[in-house]
């Protein structure tokens, strides 16, 4: 056997084992889809009214710290998610109160003056909409960092529906339904605020000192343990000045979350702190006090949320916390658990169908060009165990329409076959020795392939760019497939072509 032929033959040899290795044992290596596998199937929708009520709460009191600073008392209620309205602005004072009022809303919110020094603040239609949009994207975002995270292999998180305020979520292989829909769905909003009475056993305790009413830039939080604090309106830090969370030990060896800072966040912490030493400063998730230490001094970029969590829930509330809060609160529409035994007749329905049509296929090769077919059946099955192989390595997911991409791949090897045994038998036709024939053969007919296969990957990938789970699932079976049939089609079948001629006496029938 001629050298070159020898490295031939070991690069095939080779492609092979490591194709193999990469897949075997297929049960262990190959992930399955939603389809195949079961798992379970989400929908959810976004209360984009929550962040819209979020942002008017945000304005408000902004719009009442910087009266407050210009010496101008008002009083401020939030009616809707959209709207909210200012009392008590002195009549005196109101050309300096639509002039602060406009630089602070005037981008986002309509004003409409009333009587006795009342205006009504109403988000402008545009931008109510633009936040709504801005909401799901940001939801749909988290949620796919958080289903990441968990470990899911390739979930399907999309948006659904025509209100365009749905998300649809895939879970392939996920067994544990609720934790997953409490890790998806948490809103993890996480606020450090400065406590300025309490802990106290009941609300009216906490307000006493306040004559029993509470202060506007104040707030009654609940804890933990039922015990209520007074804090501040507004969060010293919040969630989005977050770097980075993880489980930890506190240091009674109990389960805490530790988290750190950004370089803002840790900024603004910093200064806070040194100016609210022996005060107490509560840890707020969601609304709920976690813990009240004292600021013993200035902490600049890291902390920790002690409570009384297990050693799951403290690493799946640093898990949402590392993914980012969610911008609204979610509510499930449907929910689908899809069994294995679903996959496993679809993986049947499957396997049964590629072999069929790849016994089929062979028949029709070994009939209409005889020996010169056995060639074709080898490239194809080559082609076959190369993209499953790599399929395997790369952690694709094989779903439904990835099989349908497997049996388009034995079609393309088929296509790519016949081009090339037609030219042969031309060349063959036109008084050429074998060699040379096979050679022609090989070298006229590769542009035409490479254009074929080319001309596929460029719709592949618009596929993969804009389809979802199941098209991307398709997409990237028919590329991988693409690229292991041009090595099959004509790197493996020419050297099958060419060890036959390196026997004597050996003619090449198509």
């Amino acid at each position: 056997m001629p050298k070159p032929l020898r490295w031939k033959v070991l690069i095939i040899l080779a492609a092979t084992a490591l194709a193999v290795w990469a897949f075997y044992p297929p049960r262990e290596k190959v992930k399955l889809g939603l389809d195949l596998r079961g798992g379970v199937h989400l929908v959810l929708r976004v209360q984009t009214d929550d962040a819209l009520r979020i942002e008017t709460q945000q304005t408000a009191q902004q719009l009442r710290a910087v009266l407050g600073e210009g010496d101008i008392p008002v009083k401020v209620a939030v009616e809707t998610p959209t709207r909210f309205r200012v009392q008590g602005v002195p009549s005196a004072r109101d050309a300096e109160f639509r002039a602060t009022a406009q630089t602070e809303t005037g981008a986002s919110y309509d004003r409409v003056s009333g009587s006795g020094g009342t205006y009504a603040f109403q988000m402008k239609p545009n931008i109510t909409q633009q936040r709504r949009r801005e909401t799901v994207d940001q939801a749909l975002q988290t949620i796919e960092r958080r289903v990441n995270e968990l470990g899911v292999a390739e979930p399907t998180v999309a948006t659904h529906g025509s209100a365009n305020d749905q998300i649809m979520v895939q879970l392939p292989g996920v067994e544990d339904v609720q934790r997953a829909k409490e890790i998806i769905g948490k809103t993890a909003i996480l606020e450090l605020k400065l406590v300025q009475a309490g802990p106290a056993e009941s609300k009216e305790a906490l307000l006493q000192a306040h004559g029993g009413k509470l202060p506007e830039t104040m707030q009654v939080a609940q804890g933990v343990e039922g015990e209520f604090y007074l804090l501040d309106k507004v969060a010293a830090v919040t969630g989005r000045d977050l770097r980075n969370a993880r489980p930890t030990l506190d240091e009674y060896s109990q389960p805490a979350v530790s988290f750190s800072l950004n370089n803002e966040g840790a900024r603004k912490f910093g200064e806070f702190t040194a100016a609210n030493i022996n005060r107490g400063l509560a840890v707020v998730l969601d609304g709920r006090v976690q813990s009240a230490p004292n600021i013993e001094g200035r902490i600049s970029d890291e902390g920790r949320i002690y409570g009384t969590f297990t050693q799951q829930e403290a690493a799946d509330l640093a898990l949402v916390l590392r993914s980012g809060a969610l911008p609204a609160s979610l509510t499930y529409l449907e929910e689908r658990t899809v069994g294995p035994t679903l996959g496993a007749d679809s993986i049947r329905a499957g396997v049964s169908a590629s072999i069929v049509g790849l016994l089929l296929v062979a028949l029709f090769m070994l009939v209409y060009y005889r020996l010169a077919g056995i060639n074709a059946i080898l490239s194809i099955g080559l082609n076959l165990v190369i993209l499953l192989g790599f399929m395997a390595y790369l952690g694709a997911v094989m779903t439904l329409p990835g099989i349908a991409g497997f049996i388009l791949t034995v079609g393309m090897g088929v296509d790519s076959n016949v081009l090339i045994f037609e030219r042969i038998r031309e060349e063959l036709a036109a008084q050429k020795t074998a060699r040379n024939a096979v050679a022609a053969g090989f070298d006229r007919v590769f542009l035409t392939i490479l254009d074929t296969h080319i001309s596929s990957l460029i719709a592949a990938a618009f596929l993969f760019q804009f389809g979802t789970g199941p098209i991307r699932g398709f997409a990237t079976t028919l590329t991988v497939g693409l690229l292991a049939n041009v090595f099959s089609a004509v790197f493996v079948s020419r050297t099958l072509f060419e060890l036959l001629l390196t026997r004597r006496h050996v003619t090449v029938s198509v």
